[in-house]
Formats: structure tokens, C-alpha cells, sequence
């Protein structure tokens, strides 16, 4: 199977930004020309319409990238408690078949040049009782993309998700600091600097608040805040 050319964006708790980051990512990466492969394995809390649960962040994720891929591919496991996705299936009465994502991973893959992989919550969270995200990445040999809340208290659990991340021999391509609140903490102005001296990787981006995070970022301004050279790498691998 052809893999290696998608990225895991996950991060470091659920509420984080992922989904802005990943959307921002997508429409940028579409404006620069590239086909962007989109993929959000398990989505829990779903809404209820017409009858089927409704993937709202796959949904935006398949809109802003462009890609052309059925909803069904792109998520496929839509569930409807708001909890971990093996705990939602199992309440659910399914079972999340690794296989059948990296079958799919390797189907969306194999026609775009890149494909973002959104994860839930953090690298720990469980898919199945005992396989989680950070053991998804390493089966479909996905670098990471790690987005963090830029507040205090981010410092010990971004490193702790890099360290978990390393101990799993998982590539981390960077990490982004999302402002997910209007009221900068002297914690927001200082974060990125502290960092510098913990941490060897890098900074991908410092992104401001947005009141309306679904409406994203332009993709100009995103590019004037996001280091794109890292994922153009893996790009360019290929």
C-alpha cells in the first residue's frame, strides 16, 4: 500500500482547535495547488439529521479542502455520544476495524498529493480499548502535527504529548499554538518562548483568537502565520 503522505493532525486535548487547524491547513495547501486528501477516522457527538448522524467537522474538512471523496469515506465511523470513540462505539454496539481505515487511509490517499488525518481529543485517546491514535499513526507511518490551547498550562502538556509521541518512535513535524480565547494571559505572550528552550521542535504557527473558528482563517493570512516548509517536505517525499 502507498503510504507516508498524509500528516495526523492531532493535539493536546479535545476543544483545542483541531479542526480550525486542519481546515486552515487544507484551504491553504488548495491554494497552492496541491490535491488535499481529507480523513477524520471517528467522529463522536454527531448530530441527528434526516435520520443519520451528521460528521459536522468532516463535513467542513471535505468543503474546504475540496476533496471528492463520499462523507462515508471520509469519516467513517459517525457516532453519537460525545465520549471517546471506543467508548461512543461501544455504547453504540460497533466495533472501529483498523483495517478498514487504513484501507480507506490508503484509498484517499493514493489520488491526492497530501492527506490530513484529524484525530479526536489527543494522541492518547482510545479507537479501540486498546489502540489509540498515537498507535494509528504509527500503523499508517504518519508524521504529527500537534495543535495545543495557548494558555497556561500548555507548557507541561505539549511536552508530555511530544514525549509520548517520541516513546511511540512517531515523527512530529511541529507544533501550533492556538489562541482559543479572546483574552490574552501573560501565559499566551510567553508560552512560545519558553518552549524554544524545551523543546527542540518547531513552532509552526501562532494563531490568534477567531470568535467564529468555522468560518477559518483566509488562506493568505494563514499562510502569512503557518510554516508550511515542514509539510511540504513530506509532500515533496513522496
Amino acid at each position: 500500500m502507498l503510504m507516508g503522505g498524509g500528516v495526523l493532525i492531532t493535539g493536546t486535548d479535545t476543544g483545542v482547535g483541531k479542526t480550525f487547524v486542519a481546515c486552515g491547513l487544507a484551504a491553504l495547501l488548495r491554494d497552492r495547488g496541491y490535491r488535499v486528501g481529507v480523513m477524520k477516522p471517528a467522529e463522536t457527538g454527531c448530530l441527528e439529521r434526516d435520520g443519520e448522524l451528521l460528521p459536522q467537522d468532516a463535513v467542513r474538512l471535505k468543503e474546504v479542502s475540496g476533496c471528492r471523496e463520499p462523507i462515508e469515506k471520509i469519516c467513517p465511523y459517525r457516532l453519537r455520544d460525545a465520549l471517546a470513540p471506543s467508548v461512543a462505539a461501544e455504547r453504540a454496539d460497533l466495533k472501529i476495524d483498523v483495517d478498514r481505515l487504513m484501507t480507506v487511509y490508503d484509498e484517499i490517499d493514493s489520488t491526492h498529493d497530501v492527506t490530513l488525518v484529524e484525530g479526536a481529543g489527543g494522541l492518547m485517546v482510545p479507537l479501540l480499548p486498546s489502540f489509540t491514535y498515537a498507535d494509528l499513526a504509527r500503523v499508517l507511518k504518519l508524521p504529527l502535527i500537534v495543535v495545543a490551547a495557548n494558555q497556561l498550562g500548555v507548557i507541561n502538556h505539549l511536552l508530555l504529548t511530544l514525549e509520548h509521541a517520541s516513546c511511540k518512535g512517531l515523527r512530529t513535524l511541529g507544533y501550533v499554538l492556538n489562541q482559543t480565547s479572546c483574552e490574552i494571559s501573560l501565559a499566551a505572550e510567553t508560552n512560545r518562548e519558553a518552549l524554544l528552550h524545551l523543546t527542540g521542535v518547531p513552532c509552526l504557527a501562532e494563531l490568534p483568537f477567531v470568535a467564529a473558528p468555522e468560518s477559518g482563517l483566509p488562506p493568505d493570512l494563514f499562510a502569512q502565520r503557518f510554516d508550511l516548509r515542514f509539510i511540504e517536505f513530506v509532500i515533496k517525499r513522496r
